[in-house]
């Protein structure tokens, strides 16, 4: 079935809004000619549905709302699934690197709320995680910092995966979790 232009603009108005764009950093840049100063422009942008989707992007233009648009493309073509506990924070604790830029990420309480750095903050926002604590390491470039915080999330992974590639059932893997926890926390209460 044939479908036109209108009905391709809704789609893309659709799909537009379920996301929510962040731009972290402009970057502008010079280029020296005969006349003058050349100026061009870097952005990078980060997108997620705050469901559990996100992505990064990086667009260069001579214009800055160009070079947002084509970052957000790109952030739209390159965008990963990470899984959540309860929808509000990781599943467990996890190390990302990218060049000289490390990060920590740490899976927290209700009521945490969001504790990192700029880059990272807008990424863990557009991702939907509401309790995270994170501390960046190394480089505070905004590209390594994003970079390496995305390898991170990429290794995050949900009890429900660790039971399938272990062909255990999900109940063993999270009762035991609890077990370790209840046994920390028995001490404390004493």
């Amino acid at each position: 079935m044939a479908r036109g232009p209108q009905a391709r603009d809704r789609d893309d108005r659709e799909r537009d809004s379920e996301f929510v764009d962040k731009l972290v950093h402009i970057n502008r840049v010079a280029k020296v000619v005969k006349g003058g100063r050349r100026f061009g422009f870097a952005a990078l942008v980060v997108i997620g549905d705050q469901k559990g989707r996100v992505g990064f992007g990086h667009g260069k233009a001579r214009e800055v709302p160009e070079a947002i648009r084509k970052a957000t493309e790109a952030a739209r073509r390159n965008l990963i699934k990470v899984p959540l506990r309860e929808g509000r924070t990781l599943h467990h604790d996890v190390t990302g690197q990218h060049g000289a830029g490390r990060v920590v990420l740490r899976a927290a309480p209700p009521g945490t709320g969001i504790i990192a750095g700029g880059p990272m903050r807008a990424v863990f926002e557009t991702l939907g995680i509401q309790d995270v604590v994170a501390k960046s390491l190394g480089s505070s470039n905004p590209y390594n910092m994003v970079r390496a915080t995305f390898d991170a999330l990429r290794h995050e992974d949900s009890p429900r995966g660790v039971a399938a590639r272990r062909g255990k059932k999900v109940s063993e893997i999270v009762s035991r979790r609890r077990d370790g926890a209840g046994d920390s926390a028995s001490p404390a209460e004493a």
